[in-house]
């Protein structure tokens, strides 16, 4: 009933033996529909999509091809893909979630890469749309033409502690306008710096507000996330 239990893009961890265990150099997998991809690098890491724009897209403006030097991702992707976006030249633009905003920006701004954290990226120099099999194919692309193992480009980003959690909710009023939870999200970010962010959506779908921090640690980062899905469930259920 369920192509993605227990397998695929969404668990990674049989790939993971078995890479590790066969001594193979990269590990693909594809989620049921094979649109979106996540990798295993040769250590048996999971590498995510953030990682394997930032690789791509790397890539693309070493060869000269990153249209406009913009990768398009969006607002759930993680900040430290931000922050290699900046150090290696390349503007990057967030778009709201979802494969399709994505693309319209994509097509709006320029860009011929964009994607998602889960692993949906779009190559518009050879797609319209996600494709696993294919940015698989950049990926190991971009580990031949380099010359280098999957966990050496893998590092060019350093992945944030991340934390999600999803709060059944009764209504959805506007955040901006439920004055606890601004106040709570305020003092997380004076807390955080410049060293993480929150961000808290209501689901597209679901009666449901995903509650999303990254910071230094990941202490600091379940414990700001756990504070503000109390107040969320307070306010909202």
């Amino acid at each position: 009933m369920n192509i993605n239990a227990a397998c695929g893009s969404q668990h990674t961890q049989e790939l993971k033996k078995t890479v590790a265990g066969t001594g193979a150099d990269i590990g693909l997998a594809f989620d049921g529909d094979a649109d979106r991809l996540l990798a295993v690098d040769e250590k048996g890491n999971e590498i995510t999509g953030d990682q394997i724009m930032i690789i791509c897209a790397k890539m693309l403006k070493d060869e000269g091809l990153l249209k406009n030097d913009l990768l398009v991702s969006t607002i759930m992707s993680n900040l430290g893909l931000t922050l290699a976006c900046k150090k290696y030249g390349i503007k990057n633009h967030a778009a709201k979630v979802g494969d399709r905003y994505v693309l319209e920006d994509m097509q709006r701004l320029g860009a011929c890469i964009g994607g998602e954290q889960s692993g949906h990226m779009i190559f518009l120099n050879h797609h319209t749309t996600g494709d696993g099999i294919l940015t698989a194919l950049q990926l190991i692309s971009a580990m031949l033409k380099s010359g280098k193992q999957l966990s050496e480009l893998a590092a060019q980003m350093h992945v944030l502690p991340q934390k999600l959690i999803n709060i059944d909710v009764q209504r959805k009023p506007d955040i901006a306008t439920v004055p606890q939870i601004v106040a709570a999200i305020e003092q997380v970010e004076s807390d955080l710096k410049d060293e993480g962010r929150v961000l808290i959506r209501y689901s597209g779908t679901q009666n449901m507000c995903r509650v999303m921090v990254e910071g230094p640690t990941r202490d600091a980062t379940d414990k700001h996330c756990a504070q503000l899905a109390e107040i969320v469930k307070a306010a909202l259920s």
